[in-house]
């Protein structure tokens, strides 16, 4: 098994490339959409989706590749990982994401400080990001308990579908929410928006961890 110190690096190394993924291609679709927002959102939407499968693919043998503090959560409320560990876990998530947007910044020759001034909030934007949640960690149940291998290009295809049929464009991770708060580019969301994403995204978490026990059953393995 791998080493705690490797776990934590994967976990901060594939949240970083995450978001430097999701805010860097924003700030290049926005620049060569001319305005277009439904063609800035699809060229944001692709990479997003490729390169969790990329990301899963490279570091899921060493942490499991979580890159998201509501999976983390989720498989410390099953039993399938200690909380001390789980809480380490968020911590490297929640600095990588920062380290992320600040990498795209600098890659784009913008301010590394930023805030966003993107107002994202409403009942419906809660309502989604409830729902874009609760399907993620069922993608992950379900996948881990019938299809493992299946798991990475699953997780990639519905991030990129929920995308488009969430009326949040499905941030579905604390820690991406977080972290693009600290970006005032296409992919922001204004600081004030923040808590009401991640109690959203919680609560969509905890309804799928009841349900994939009852769907799939619960196999607990700890770490």
């Amino acid at each position: 098994m791998p080493q705690l110190r490797q776990r934590l690096v994967a976990e901060w190394l594939g949240t970083a490339f995450l978001l430097a993924a999701v805010v860097g291609s924003g700030i290049m679709a926005q620049n060569l959409a001319s305005g277009n927002v439904a063609l800035a959102l699809l060229c944001n939407t692709i990479p997003t989706g490729a390169i969790l499968v990329v990301l899963i693919l490279i570091f899921g043998p060493l942490s499991g590749a979580h890159f998201n503090p509501a999976v983390t959560l989720a498989f410390g409320w099953r039993g399938e990982l200690p909380w001390a560990i789980a809480g380490l876990y968020i911590a490297a998530q929640i600095a990588g994401g920062v380290a992320g947007v600040w990498a795209a910044h600098l890659m784009f020759e913008l301010p590394i400080w930023q805030s966003s001034l993107t107002v994202r909030t409403g009942a419906g934007q809660w309502f989604a990001e409830g729902v874009a949640t609760f399907g993620l960690l069922l993608t992950i149940f379900g996948c881990t308990a019938r299809a493992p291998g299946a798991v990475p290009y699953a997780v990639g295809l519905y991030i990129t579908s929920a995308y488009w049929f969430t009326a949040s464009t499905s941030f579905a991770n604390p820690a991406v929410t977080i972290a693009r708060s600290l970006s005032n580019t296409f992919a922001g969301i204004a600081p004030g928006g923040v808590l009401a994403f991640i109690a959203a995204q919680l609560a969509g978490a905890a309804l799928a961890v009841a349900l994939s026990g009852w769907l799939w059953g619960q196999q607990a393995k700890p770490a």
